[in-house]
Parts: structure tokens; C-alpha cells; sequence
């Protein structure tokens, strides 16, 4: 027999089902609701570029000798003679980097080694210098048989910087110059630097900078009185 179900009974189960739709709706959204794609507003910006510390030098002088000048040296040659001014490294054949020699002559001299193609030996050589290469204009002398004038170049007096500024110093310098430094070091309060030449110019722009007694420079190429 077929029961009919009262009127209020059948508007409780409508508002049931209707319910129950609407949470499962609600549910399948949430689940389904997409991960917000960041903005360019959202993104993380840079802060400022680090300033380029060479800019506190200036324009560093770039002087060139106004007669010859003598440098002392390893000569190596693997193609194109150069006159190593600065550190060698301890292999065989020897490595290093250097201005390039213009008139040089292997077949007249004496005192040199050959290995592999590469030519090399210790020579004081005298020349003039244009801030790219070194012409030859005396016949080299082996430095086993070389006796130097002694450097007419005050020894520097102890300083006061401190070691982390001299070591910042260094970096500095080694930026701003590249190749011109030949090696450096912290010694006594102060930086030592041998530069290719300098004849007082570099010395006293450094001097400005940072003051007196901080950078002491040296120069391998030296001036014929």
C-alpha cells in the first residue's frame, strides 16, 4: 500500500538536502580555491648597488719616466720576451707575467736556460719605457754578475692604521690599478706596494687619500741619473 508522506515531513527533508549541497559546495570550492599567483609587488626588491670602492682613489697618476729607467728581473721568453717585475712562480720552466722587451737578443747573452721551447735567466736591463713595453738600449748584464747602485729611497717609519683598514686598502688598490701593482703586503702599520714605476706622482695622489705613512710605493723601474 502507498504511504504519502505529510507535507511538513516532505519541506524537512527538501531543506536537509538543500543544506547538505550548499556545504558540499562550499567544501569543494575551498579545496579547489587556487594558490595566489605573487605580484611584481610582492616580489623582494634589491637595495642599493655596493659602491665601487675605486672610486675613493680618484684618478690615480699614470706617470712615465722622462729618460731610461733599469729594471731587475727574470727574462722569460715563450714567444715574446718579457722582464718579469714581480713574482715568479717554482716551475720549470718558470711562469710569471711582465713588460714586454723590444730589442732583446737571446744570441747575445749569456747566463740563460732553455726548456720546451721557453728561454729564461735573471738580467738587469736598462731601457726606456713608454707604459706598455721596454726597449732595450744597453746590452743586458746577468744578475750574477750585476753589482746595483743602492736605492736612494727613505725606509718608511712605522705606522698607526690598523690592519683591517690596510687590508681594505689593499683590495682597493689592486681594483683600482690591476696590473700597475706588483705585489703588496702589511707590514710595520703601513701598506707596502711596488707599482711598475712611479716617480713620486703615485705616491704623493695616495698620500692625499688616505695620508702620510699609510701606502708607501715602490717602484721596480727605476730612473738612470
Amino acid at each position: 500500500m502507498h504511504r504519502t508522506l505529510p507535507v511538513a515531513r516532505i519541506a524537512a527533508l527538501t531543506l536537509a538536502a538543500l543544506a547538505l549541497a550548499s556545504t558540499s559546495g562550499c567544501a569543494t570550492s575551498a579545496a579547489t580555491q587556487p594558490t595566489p599567483t605573487p605580484t611584481a609587488s610582492d616580489a623582494p626588491t634589491e637595495g642599493p648597488g655596493t659602491p665601487d670602492p675605486t672610486t675613493e682613489l680618484g684618478t690615480v697618476p699614470q706617470p712615465l719616466p722622462a729618460g731610461e729607467v733599469l729594471g731587475q728581473g727574470l727574462v722569460l721568453d715563450a714567444g715574446t720576451p718579457i722582464l718579469c717585475l714581480g713574482d715568479v712562480g717554482a716551475s720549470l720552466p718558470p711562469t710569471c707575467g711582465g713588460e714586454p722587451l723590444v730589442g732583446w737578443d737571446w744570441a747575445a747573452l749569456d747566463g740563460w736556460e732553455s726548456r720546451g721551447g721557453t728561454r729564461w735567466g735573471s738580467y738587469a736591463v736598462q731601457g726606456t719605457w713608454d707604459g706598455e713595453s721596454l726597449t732595450v738600449t744597453s746590452d743586458p748584464v746577468s744578475l750574477a754578475l750585476f753589482d746595483p747602485a743602492p736605492i736612494d729611497q727613505p725606509a718608511p717609519t712605522p705606522g698607526t692604521t690598523s690592519g683591517d683598514e690596510l687590508q681594505r686598502i689593499q683590495q682597493v688598490l689592486h681594483a683600482a690599478l690591476g696590473d700597475r701593482v706588483l705585489s703588496s703586503g702589511v707590514a710595520d702599520g703601513h701598506l707596502e706596494t711596488t707599482v711598475v714605476f712611479d716617480d713620486g706622482t703615485v705616491q704623493q695622489h695616495l698620500d692625499g687619500v688616505y695620508g702620510p705613512g699609510v701606502v708607501h710605493v715602490v717602484s721596480a723601474l727605476q730612473p738612470i741619473d
